[in-house]
């Protein structure tokens, strides 16, 4: 299996929108205004490119709520859900 490359959904509370970050290069990968918009639609899907990645998802309070695979068919299959 192929190494995914990383990234973080997380509020940036100076610039009041939410940012999904490379945790790689810890640079900014693509804004959106508010959580709702960058977890439908497919917008996280679109923001990491073809390439695919691992998104982890946190909350306002910066605990982790949820971790997505894109494309859905990289996630590995050992792991639950």
């Amino acid at each position: 299996m192929t190494n995914l490359p990383k990234y973080t959904l997380s509020k940036d509370v100076k610039r009041d929108d939410w940012a999904l970050r490379n945790d790689a290069t810890n640079r900014v990968v693509q804004r959106f205004d508010t959580k709702a918009e960058a977890t439908a639609g497919g917008a996280l899907e679109k923001a990491v490119g073809s390439a695919g990645g691992s998104v982890k998802i946190q909350k306002e309070n910066g605990r982790y709520q949820e971790e997505r695979t894109y494309p859905g068919s990289r996630d590995p299959k050992r792991s639950p859900g």
